[in-house]
């Protein structure tokens, strides 16, 4: 640990040892209208050709030589400004940028034109939330996670299924952050809406190559969300009236220029609608679903160095399924609790520190009751973290980020509870398990020439499995089972180890360049699953003496070109990744037989391997935008104790990929958009037999996921109506007619989702029909299908 230490220290002062006699320019960028810092904003020297981007506060930092300077501020939608300035000291600049008269006729996946090129890292991707706004969404709802799928190498588990897959890693290997803090479960509705609000959402970025040595503690991808921050000039709602939810959100000052808020809310009425639907005399009655959520947050100036921001998430999923003729009921409830509070602190010009406090909490819960047996199963996590990171710009060649991270993590895999009318039953004690997550790091993306980029980084990440803990050990029908009992603070078990980062970009004269990377990372934490499909149910397990953690390298490269006039963005990219200390449940295995036990007593261990291609066109502008992505990709698992050890796909494995997504922009008042999503059949395991034993039938089944669904594929299309913005009236001075802007602003938005009203699959199940006897006997294979087509109109407004 020494070592390390002194290791990071000696490359800070290094880097120090950079820094020239050049003078440093520094501030915030602000939007005028709303007083919101702005993300990725653009600051150069117009001669020099040198400058900075705004970081996810706002703040940006770059040096020149002392003399006259042309600085130009620039910010996607947004006037750019052009300041002269007589550079003799470090000086601060905080600036305040107007919204163009131009109307917006760009539907871009990144607003910042050039970095697709220029940037070092591999697989990065922004989306401005009001970009995707114009883009088809189920039954209304323009959803975060529905269109990072449409980008290649992302994809979906299936229909209905919650999570998101990058590169062929699982739900559980995505780092999903909000305001900073961890979201375990981002899906309501069982993975048809994300938990994330878009009216709450400032900006979304994900990583899914390369990830840089500030994140850690999960293998596949990073997916940073960053919510408002509230309209620091005056006070506006906005929301909106759609098929099944409804939205409102308030925003306004806490102070003017000093203080903001924001607190947006929404909920689904499809429990209204099933009340009304489902009669009282149906055996069906008293079945509902609802979800809910809530965002908030408050940030205020404490002075011009000092800034800080206090942000909570709430939501809630409740499923109820009622059938009073077999007097059976399920009540299953889950949601996030999550909270973060930051400070961010400029030391100089060139240190600029944010600290974090998170707290998350994710709670599960499965409840069902017939004929006076009651049943439950509940399992969760809870998190308190803290961390700090500085950002350092010795000069224009070397960008310096380190920091240390700590969390605290108490999970309740599973606890369950039953008991027949008065009888209580003994399930055992609740099993919590506690684990001490923590990591320190160091990067520095450095410029070697004009050309050459490299950003270069090393984390070291430590895991501590600590008591109070009991084990339950069990031997061989030879000898007897035995338990260990770990007293409180008792170190069971440590992990730890170095993940070096490394990437870098290559610029060519033809406006493009070649990028190539390599991460590897450790994960603590694992997601097992007993269906074929993503589910609620599947269980959050975390590092143990037994479940070790999961390790990962990806190694990836790519091409990427601006072509036609800087009119279209194309890249090529391909990757390898290994994953070792995988986990899957035994065949046979339920979350209910850990009575008494372990979780990871019920788990086999094992590895996999992805690979693939990735290929991307973006059109950034005209009246016609969008973008064609293609994945083909390879995903396998390889485990001891499943399929004779032999490779198996994994159930997310798919082959072919292609999304076609595109926004017409007709007049100011008419928006067209439409998604076409092709992708090969997710995996499944069937039996590929069958024989009579004593009168029944019995199965055999086939290696496993050795079946597929049949393709799936779908078009949406989406039309978007805005009413007018501005207005005639009669100055009273001059008695003149004079247009002004309104001040409530609306706009309907149809959809249709599955225009072909194709049939696709969310699962298979077999089924028989007919009499062994007889010797009519068959069995069939059926398809389960969820939706057909489904038109949807959302009403927006905004005052």
């Amino acid at each position: 640990m020494k070592s390390v230490i002194v290791s990071l220290v000696f490359c800070f002062f290094l880097n120090v040892a950079f820094t020239q006699k050049d003078l440093s320019i520094s501030g915030y960028i602000y939007d005028a209208k709303s007083g919101e810092s702005i993300i990725g904003a653009k600051v150069f020297d117009d001669s020099l050709k040198v400058g900075a981007v705004t970081n996810t506060y706002g703040f940006y930092s770059f040096t020149l030589p002392p003399g006259l300077h042309n600085i130009i501020f620039n910010a996607f939608g947004l006037d750019p400004q052009n300041i002269e300035i007589n550079l003799t000291k470090d000086t601060t600049i905080n600036i305040n940028l107007s919204s163009t008269d131009l109307q917006l006729d760009e539907v871009q996946v990144n607003a910042n034109k050039g970095e697709f090129i220029k940037s070092s890292q591999l697989g990065q991707i922004e989306l401005e939330v009001e970009k995707i706004k114009t883009l088809p969404a189920f039954m209304g709802e323009v959803d975060i996670i529905k269109t990072i799928q449409l980008l290649p190498g992302v994809s979906s588990a299936s229909e209905g299924g919650q999570g998101f897959y990058v590169r062929g890693g699982g739900p559980d290997q995505n780092l999903v952050l909000l305001d900073e803090a961890t979201v375990y479960n981002a899906s309501h509705l069982f993975g048809f809406f994300s938990v994330f609000n878009v009216d709450a959402i400032k900006s979304v970025n994900l990583i899914k190559g390369g990830m840089p040595a500030n994140f850690g503690g999960r293998l596949s991808s990073v997916l940073e969300v960053n919510m408002n921050e509230g309209n620091n000039k005056s006070f506006h709602i906005k929301g909106g009236i759609g098929a099944i939810a409804s939205r409102l959100t308030f925003e306004g000052p806490l102070k003017k220029d000093k203080g903001s808020f924001i607190v947006s809310a929404r909920r689904t009425y499809i429990d209204a609608i099933m009340k009304v639907a489902i009669s009282d005399t149906s055996p069906f009655f008293g079945t509902s679903y609802y979800f809910y959520d809530m965002n908030a947050k408050f940030n205020y100036k404490l002075g011009p160095k000092d800034k800080i921001f206090l942000s909570g998430y709430y939501g809630r999923d409740q499923f109820i399924y009622a059938n009073k003729k077999d007097d059976f009921s399920v009540k299953m409830p889950w949601g996030n609790g999550i909270a973060s509070a930051r400070w961010n602190h400029v030391f100089n010009p060139k240190l600029f520190l944010n600290t974090s406090l998170t707290f998350t909490d994710y709670q599960f819960s499965f409840g069902s009751n017939q004929d006076e047996f009651q049943f439950k199963l509940q399992s969760g996590i809870r998190d308190y973290g803290a961390k700090m990171d500085f950002s350092y710009f010795p000069n224009n060649r070397h960008k310096i980020k380190y920091g240390a991270n700590y969390t605290f993590h108490i999970y309740t895999p599973t606890n369950v509870s039953a008991k027949q009318d008065t009888i209580v039953f003994d399930t055992g004690e609740i099993q919590r398990i506690l684990g001490h997550e923590s990591g320190i790091y160091i990067m520095d993306e450095f410029a070697v020439n004009e050309k050459l980029l490299i950003n270069a980084g090393l984390r070291y990440s430590m895991y501590q499995h600590t008591g109070p803990f009991k084990r339950f050990v069990k031997d061989d029908i030879s000898n007897p089972d035995s338990v260990i009992q770990y007293n409180k603070g008792d170190l069971i078990k440590s992990y730890g180890g170095f993940e070096p980062r490394l990437s870098m970009r290559y610029l060519f004269k033809n406006y493009s360049s070649f990028k190539a990377g390599y991460s590897f990372n450790y994960q603590y934490v694992h997601l097992a699953s007993i269906s074929a499909v993503s589910l609620p149910t599947d269980i959050w397990y975390p590092t143990t003496d037994i479940a070790k953690p999961e390790q990962g390298f990806q190694i990836s490269a790519g091409y990427f070109k601006e072509l036609f006039k800087n009119k279209f963005e194309g890249s090529i990219e391909v990757y390898y990744k290994g994953l070792n200390n995988l986990v899957e449940f035994k065949d046979g295995a339920q979350p209910a037989d850990n009575v008494s036990d372990n979780t990871d007593n019920l788990l086999t261990y094992g590895k996999g391997r992805s690979y693939g291609a990735e290929f991307f066109l973006k059109k950034i502008s005209g009246n016609l935008t969008g973008w064609v992505g293609y994945t083909w990709a390879k995903t396998e698992r390889i485990f001891a104790e499943i399929n004779d050890g032999n490779p198996f796909p994994a159930k997310y494995d798919r082959r072919h990929d292609l999304s076609i997504v595109g926004s017409y922009k007709l007049n100011e008042r008419w928006t067209f958009g439409a998604a076409f999503i092709f992708a090969t059949g997710n995996t499944l395991t069937l039996p590929s037999s069958y024989y009579t034993q004593d009168g029944e039938v019995v199965f055999k089944f086939g290696s496993r996921n050795s079946t597929r669904m049949a393709d799936y594929h779908r078009l949406d299309v989406s039309a978007t109506w805005y009413c007018k913005t501005e207005k005639t009236i009669i100055n009273p001075e001059t008695g003149e007619n004079i247009t002004v802007k309104k001040k409530f602003k609306s706009n309907w938005s149809f959809g249709i989702y599955n225009i072909y009203n194709r049939a696709n699959p969310y699962f298979l199940y077999v089924d028989n029909d007919g009499d062994l006897l007889k010797g009519d006997f068959k069995i069939t294979v059926k398809q389960v299908t969820l939706f057909p087509i489904i038109p949807s109109v959302t009403w927006n407004f905004e005052f």
